[in-house]
């Protein structure tokens, strides 16, 4: 990416769109972009740090310059956790949060996703997504690795062109292991009962991260929060023929 963020449907923008990976600067692009085109001001910023506080403080900067804060913070599958921290360290920030395929807050429902999206690739894509190690300046093997993981995550996808994805590897084995131990030793959790703004958590019935690895934390942390599955959905609501309608319906009604 030549630039830290990309805006869609004017500036300076109420709405920031957050990346999943950690590292997949790019993969949200669809879902910003179709936000702009539905006449709201977007933020896309790429996350480009190596620590977890480094983000937060990368995402506070980019907010900080770009947006009008308080501003509704939508985070997507790690970025779903990244949202959780600005908003819990930085409230003044943020107006609302929605979770989008949000990875589990509690450990012990992660132990059933490598499962999950095994079970849903034959032997020999098993075989070429674990031997795929994509890095920067490699579309063909990005594009491939990402392909391989939509299989597994997608009930029925769209027919819409798969964006450019900067899919840094390097950025995501600094960052997820210290991400992956707040959550088991329940700092995660910690933060995330600390957050006074709505939250707002939707999750698709197919997506290998089980629901109740969201909803159950979520209830215990966040009493208030409200969730919503939707079915015939795996992790990428925004590319599902059969929810992507009913997604963006919830989605406008909480950043409302």
């Amino acid at each position: 990416m030549q630039k830290d963020v990309r805006q869609y449907g004017g500036e300076p923008s109420r709405i920031a769109v957050l990346h999943g990976g950690p590292g997949g600067a790019g993969e949200v692009e669809p879902f910003a972009r179709e936000l702009g085109r539905r006449g709201y001001a977007v933020l896309e910023p790429f996350q480009t740090r190596r620590s977890v506080d480094g983000q937060v403080d990368e995402l506070r900067s980019q907010i900080e310059r770009h947006c009008i804060p308080p501003v509704a913070v939508i985070g997507w599958s790690w970025g779903a956790w990244l949202g959780c921290l600005l908003a819990a360290r930085y409230p003044a920030l943020v107006r609302t949060l929605i979770l989008v395929g949000s990875g589990p807050f509690d450990a012990k429902y992660a132990e059933a996703i490598r499962t999950t999206k095994n079970s849903r690739l034959s032997q020999d894509e098993r075989d070429e997504l674990m031997a795929l190690r994509p890095m920067e300046g490699e579309p063909e093997q990005i594009e491939r690795f990402i392909e391989l993981s939509d299989l597994a995550d997608t009930f029925r996808r769209d027919t819409s062109i798969q964006p450019r994805v900067d899919l840094n590897i390097e950025i995501h084995e600094t960052v997820w292991p210290e991400a992956n131990e707040m959550r088991i030793n329940g700092t995660l959790l910690k933060e995330v009962s600390s957050i006074r703004s709505p939250v707002t958590a939707i999750h698709g019935d197919y997506d290998p991260r089980p629901a109740d690895g969201v909803r159950i934390p979520l209830r215990t942390a966040l009493p208030a929060a409200n969730f919503a599955k939707l079915p015939k959905c795996g992790h990428k609501p925004w590319q599902e023929i059969h929810a992507k309608e009913r997604f963006f319906e919830l989605i406008e009604v909480a950043i409302a």
